[in-house]
């Protein structure tokens, strides 16, 4: 991983070089129904996926969704409008697709968001100038896009606090009685008798990996 300010910069193991994903996490955000909105008015100037904190436990989570989103996006076999709404639903245990959006995705009144844009580098058969980096929508449309105009445009448009992509970072933000909701880890009778807490959020952290990776089979 490398940073520019407040993004973290992943090139995941196998997936193409092509695609690299940044993220950014705000906290305290005050303006989640402005973004709400643009995301439900599919204005592309806000093509992210918005996904509300408190229902994340770790990175690991957000780079296990992305890896299956952007593997889906290229295979061509993508259930939902972009590769960023499938990273929301690639979040899910189940195939509900508009329930993943309302309960791993921003809403109104989420105040803390974890915000990840995949990039793509077209291949280029010349190596007399670098690379120009786009997204998935039509590059015709808008200007190239790049990690520093992601940045600007996020610092520019997120009215929150800017924090790093940690599991530090992230363990202060999860909300477990969504966590434990959404994942059905209530009623875990062996769960609940863990009594080290550490002990209990790795246990818990991997029943939510298996209950991703296992959606649809």
């Amino acid at each position: 991983m490398s940073t520019s300010s407040i993004l973290e910069t992943v090139q995941l193991e196998h997936i193409p070089s092509t695609h690299s994903v940044h993220i950014a996490v705000f906290r305290d955000v005050e303006n989640a129904a402005f973004l709400h909105q643009q995301l439900l008015a599919r204005n592309p100037d806000f093509e992210y996926a918005l996904i509300d904190a408190g229902v994340i436990t770790s990175s690991l989570q957000v780079l296990s969704a992305a890896f299956r989103a952007i593997n889906v996006q290229v295979a061509g076999t993508m259930r939902t409008p972009n590769v960023h709404s499938e990273i929301v639903w690639s979040l899910s245990p189940n195939n509900n697709i508009a329930e993943s959006y309302r309960r791993y995705g921003i809403t109104p009144e989420s105040r803390d968001l974890i915000i990840v844009k995949v990039l793509v580098t077209p291949l280029v058969s010349s190596s007399s100038s670098p690379p120009a980096v786009e997204t998935d929508s039509d590059a015709s449309a808008k200007p190239l896009l790049t990690p520093q105009t992601i940045e600007e445009h996020l610092l520019t448009h997120v009215k929150g606090r800017p924090v790093p992509f940690t599991d530090l970072t992230l363990g202060e933000l999860t909300d477990w009685g969504r966590v434990r909701k959404y994942y059905k880890l209530n009623g875990v009778s062996w769960l609940d008798k863990i009594k080290d807490p550490a002990t209990k959020d790795k246990e818990m952290n991997m029943l939510i990996m298996s209950g991703m990776a296992l959606r649809g089979v």
